[in-house]
C-alpha cells in the first residue's frame, strides 16, 4: 500500500528531460516520510510504498529512474524485490540495511543493487548517493547515443585480458562477458584506466560515488570484493591502509579471430 506520493516541490529535476521519479520502498513510516520530503526538495517526484509486493508493483507501474529500497520488508524482502525489479527492467537501486554486515551487503550487490547505505544514515549522504546514481545513468545514455551516431568515438579500453567497452558498458575477461552493476562498472573503469597505480579509497569514493566523506570508504571495500568475485581475485591488489590498484594479467590477450 502506498504511504505517500509527493510531486517535487524544490525546482527542476537534476537530470535532463522529464521530472525524475524516485520510488522509495520502506516499511517504517517515519523514515519513509523523511526520505520522501528530502528527495522531493530536490525537485523529484517521489512515491513511497511499505511492503515488498507493493514495491514490485510500483516499479512496474512507475518505471522509476531510481529505487531506494529497504532490505527488511513485510511480504517479500528487499533482496527478492531487487531481483524481480531488475529482471523486469534494469534500474539503479540504492539499498538500505539496518545490519552492518558485509555479507548482506555483498548479497545485495549480487542481486543487482548498485549501492547501499547502513541505517542510521544522513539525508545529505542519501541525496548525494541518489544524485550519483542518476548522473551515472545519464552518462551511460549519452555514451550510448554517441556510439549510435559515431561508432568509433569511444573505443574500448583493453588492459591485459580485460576489455572494458565504455560505449556499451560491457566487460569481457579472456573473451567471456562478465555482468557488472553500473557502480561496479564505473569502479572497474576508474581502476583500469590507470593500471598498477594505487588509488586511495577516498579518491575512488569521490570519482565513482561523487561522495567525499571518508566514512563511506567501506562502501569501496565491499564493491571491490564484489568485483573480485566476478572478475577474479588476481586483478585488484589491496594496498593496506591506502587503497587499491588494478593489476592486469601479464599474459597477452588472445588475438581476435580473423
Amino acid at each position: 500500500m502506498a504511504i505517500s506520493s509527493t510531486p517535487g516541490a524544490g525546482g527542476p529535476a537534476q537530470t535532463t528531460g522529464a521530472t525524475t521519479t524516485v520510488l522509495v520502498v520502506e516499511d517504517e513510516p517515519a523514515i519513509a516520510q523523511a526520505i520522501s520530503q528530502r528527495l522531493s526538495a530536490e525537485g523529484w517526484r517521489v512515491e513511497t510504498v511499505g511492503d515488498g509486493h507493493a514495491g514490485v508493483e510500483a516499479a512496474a507501474r512507475l518505471q522509476p529512474d531510481v529505487v531506494v529500497l529497504d532490505v527488511m520488508l513485510p511480504g517479500i524482502d528487499g533482496l527478492e524485490v531487487c531481483r524481480r525489479v531488475q529482471a523486469e527492467r534494469p534500474v539503479p537501486v540504492l539499498m538500505l540495511t539496518a545490519r552492518d554486515d558485509e555479507t548482506d551487503m555483498l548479497i545485495g550487490l549480487g542481486v543487482g543493487a548498485d549501492d547501499y547505505m547502513t541505517k542510521p544514515f544522513s539525508m545529505r549522504e542519501l541525496v548525494a548517493r541518489t544524485k550519483a546514481l542518476l548522473r551515472r545513468t545519464e552518462r551511460a545514455a549519452q555514451a550510448a547515443a554517441l556510439q549510435a551516431t559515431q561508432p568509433d568515438a569511444i573505443p574500448p579500453l583493453t588492459v591485459g585480458d580485460v576489455v572494458v567497452d565504455r560505449a556499451q558498458r560491457r566487460v569481457h575477461r579472456a573473451g567471456e562477458e562478465v555482468h557488472l552493476t553500473p557502480t561496479e562498472f564505473d569502479l572497474l573503469l576508474t581502476l583500469a584506466a590507470t593500471p598498477r597505480t594505487v588509488l586511495t579509497r577516498e579518491r575512488l569514493l569521490a570519482e565513482v560515488w561523487d561522495w567525499v566523506d571518508a566514512s563511506g570508504t567501506r562502501t569501496v571495500d565491499s564493491h571491490v570484493k564484489a568485483l573480485r568475485r566476478k572478475l577474479g581475485a588476481d586483478l585488484i591488489r589491496t594496498v593496506h591502509g591506502v587503497g587499491y590498484a588494478f593489476e592486469p594479467a601479464t599474459a597477452p590477450s588472445a588475438s581476435p579471430a580473423p
